[in-house]
């Protein structure tokens, strides 16, 4: 077992996390030979616990909360993705042995958007929230060439500094501005988690065509995906499929082979 490439997924908490099971299911169904554990990070602790874990035979690593940023300062070289978010979900060891970070979270996200012919190309898109969530899924987003995106947030300052990073295509306003519909809704908010809805009126959910919460839930709703299909909304999902594409693409960065989206997705969530 000593010479199997070794991988992990590092936060606080971490015992809850399903990277383990997806990861092993992707080596299972590619072919590859790896193993793949959860390491708890102490505060402070992060970048010994990385150093260690890579002398020790470590190939790679999935970063999740509140380890993201320190993966970010941590990385000798950086993804656009990575860059973009100022944040690092995953790591990989080159073959000179300096440390590569990239951010496949957005990615992850736009990959199941396409895959719920969710509208993007061309269309009006609300992001709400200006967090580091609603950060790392801008650039992807933009790069599917959206008519616009609003990102509406309770400080207006702050959604207005984050669409400030991509001036003249990224808005940003408070609840209250909310006047118009949009094609497809995203929760980038942390509201779900506490089982709250954000302060968007009924009558602009009711008219997108899609609503999507980057939370995710066993039931397969969550709080502001529940509000949504009761108003009726055609296509409605949580973040599950965007966990399962970040981390395919993490395991692309890491083996240079690309498990099968439709199969996890199946495997994990056959409902």
């Amino acid at each position: 077992m000593s010479n199997t490439d070794k991988y992990a997924v590092l936060g606080n908490p971490i015992e809850h996390s399903m990277s383990p099971l997806l990861h092993e299911f992707f080596a299972q169904k590619t072919g590859q030979e790896l193993c793949y554990g959860r390491i708890l990070v102490e505060a402070g602790t992060f970048e010994k616990t990385v150093r260690d874990f890579f002398k020790n035979g470590g190939r790679g690593c999935n970063v999740t909360v509140p380890c993201k940023l320190d993966a970010y300062k941590l990385a000798d070289s950086l993804s656009d993705y990575a860059k973009a978010a100022g944040a690092v979900n995953t790591l990989k060891v080159m073959e000179d042995g300096s440390i590569y970070g990239d951010n496949t979270d957005g990615r992850g996200l736009v990959y199941d958007l396409k895959r719920l012919s969710c509208p993007l190309t061309d269309a009006s898109i609300l992001i709400i929230g200006a967090g580091g969530a609603a950060k790392g899924i801008l650039l992807p987003i933009l790069n599917e060439s959206p008519k616009e995106i609003v990102i509406a947030n309770r400080t207006v300052a702050k959604a207005q500094s984050l669409a400030s990073l991509y001036p003249g295509k990224v808005k940003g306003c408070g609840f209250d501005e909310l006047d118009c519909s949009f094609d497809l809704i995203i929760n980038a908010s942390s509201s779900s988690l506490s089982g709250e809805l954000p302060p968007v009126k009924d009558e602009i959910i009711e008219k997108a065509q899609a609503v999507y919460d980057l939370m995710y839930s066993k039931t397969a709703q969550t709080t502001f995906t529940q509000k949504a299909s009761s108003l009726n909304v055609p296509k409605v999902s949580d973040g599950f499929g965007m966990l399962i594409g970040q981390a395919i693409l993490s395991f692309e960065l890491w083996r240079g082979v690309k498990p099968d989206f439709d199969t996890a997705i199946k495997k994990f969530r056959p409902c």
